[in-house]
């Protein structure tokens, strides 16, 4: 932590070595974080470039050097969902879902969770609400307003995403019992 206190400090006053630093610390974080939306390597990588430079831009705005890291996320993850509503038109269906998916038994039955290989497949408008719900722990309310739909339609979309999930276990779960 003391490294990133200094580097902090360094990137402050605009030193390039605290910037590098700084770079050198969070990228390949920050970088699987921006994939996990986009689900495209090459356009994550920009999305990272394009985060950094503002993040530098506007580092007199990240008061202490505790918060940079989750500062930094934010600037990321807003930047991927904004690339997202630029470059893909999301379809989301606003109907609401009672029975949630459940996931618990075909969890436990496979050896190796991939996360990679679902998100890689996962659709986008599953994917982008299942990362803000589960890994950035928004609420249903601030899903809604940041993506500009529905509480429901954001309710609806986790709950499909997870029983996308677990219809994707559970194939996976079935292909390695028939390879046997």
């Amino acid at each position: 932590m003391k490294n990133l206190e200094e580097n902090f400090k360094l990137a402050k006053k605009q030193d390039r070595r605290g910037h590098k630093a700084l770079y050198d610390m969070f990228s390949a974080k920050m970088l699987a974080i921006s994939n996990s939306y986009v689900n495209n390597l090459h356009d994550a990588e920009d999305i990272l470039m394009n985060s950094f430079f503002i993040c530098f831009s506007k580092i007199d705005e990240c008061r202490e050097w505790k918060s940079f890291p989750f500062w930094l996320r934010k600037i990321v993850v807003n930047n991927s969902i904004n690339f997202i509503r630029k470059s893909k038109n999301i379809l989301y269906t606003d109907v609401e879902i009672n029975e949630l998916g459940t996931i618990d038994e075909d969890w436990e039955e496979v050896d190796e969770i991939n996360m990679d290989e679902i998100f890689s497949k996962m659709p986008d408008g599953y994917r982008l609400i299942f990362n803000l719900y589960v890994f950035e722990e928004k609420k249903h309310h601030e899903i809604a307003e940041i993506l500009n739909i529905s509480e429901g339609t954001s309710k609806s979309q986790l709950s499909k995403s997870k029983k996308w999930i677990a219809d994707f276990l559970k194939q996976k779960k079935d292909e390695k019992q028939y390879a046997q």
